[in-house]
């Protein structure tokens, strides 16, 4: 009787269990996976129309900078120790000098999504600077008389102010946040006219800022929404990236 050869005598592999045999991945081909493709690209699309647009309204952002230290400076002149204002006055322009900096660099590549978002978060890092730099200015720039108008122009009108320069949310609340609170404190601190009232309305005027960023940002998402394509590629309803 002729023995049995062995497998490995023959060379044909040895059969695995089912539980160990790996599923070999689809190809990535065929209408959904063109449309998956297509839902990504229209997503990195809006997303890098988004950053180009907040970079096209840098040199605006450090017009309306400059301009409004500025419009301060020549308020607080005559009432307020010159070089106190003249201190504030360099905090503004370090942090106009940083966004100057920082736009040259993203302006040589204004369609290019990495680049951009660099950008994007750059701006961020230097409107926080600008808002501890403005809120500074409550000490040493506004004059002890600044009533309950002038400080309210001072913090809550300049962050409305750059709030629709921006049209930016994020953005905008790294600027309202340490102008809001450096202000308050300044108010009952110096004191100013007023100082409690004026410290409460300060936060007052500020929140209700920042309420309106949420709510705007809240239906500008609303109405951007494009569910039409990605639930094609998904197979369900979808909402783009904003």
């Amino acid at each position: 009787m002729a023995a049995t050869p062995l497998a490995h005598e023959t060379g044909a592999a040895t059969p695995q269990p089912p539980s160990q045999i790996q599923p070999q991945p689809a190809p990535e081909s065929g209408p959904h996976a063109d449309m998956v493709r297509l839902a990504g690209l229209h997503a990195e699309a809006a997303m890098t129309a988004h950053f180009a647009n907040l970079l096209g309204r840098g040199p605006l952002l450090g017009a309306a900078l400059i301009a409004a230290s500025a419009c301060v400076a020549g308020f607080a002149f005559g009432h307020a120790p010159i070089a106190e204002i003249a201190a504030w006055l360099l905090l503004m322009l370090a942090g106009c000098g940083a966004l100057a900096k920082s736009y040259r660099q993203a302006i040589r590549a204004p369609f290019e999504l990495v680049p951009l978002r660099a950008f994007a978060e750059d701006l961020k890092a230097i409107m926080l600077y600008c808002g501890f730099a403005w809120g500074a200015g409550a000490y040493l720039a506004l004059p002890a008389d600044t009533g309950l108008t002038g400080i309210l122009m001072f913090s809550a009108g300049a962050a409305a102010l750059f709030a629709i320069t921006l049209r930016n949310k994020g953005t905008a609340i790294a600027f309202l946040a340490p102008v809001a609170g450096m202000s308050a404190f300044a108010a009952v601190l110096r004191p100013l006219q007023d100082g409690a009232l004026a410290s409460a309305l300060v936060l007052i005027g500020c929140a209700a800022i920042a309420g309106a960023l949420y709510a705007a940002e809240t239906l500008m998402t609303r109405a951007n929404r494009t569910p039409a394509l990605n639930s094609i590629a998904f197979g369900r309803n979808f909402t783009a990236p904003q």
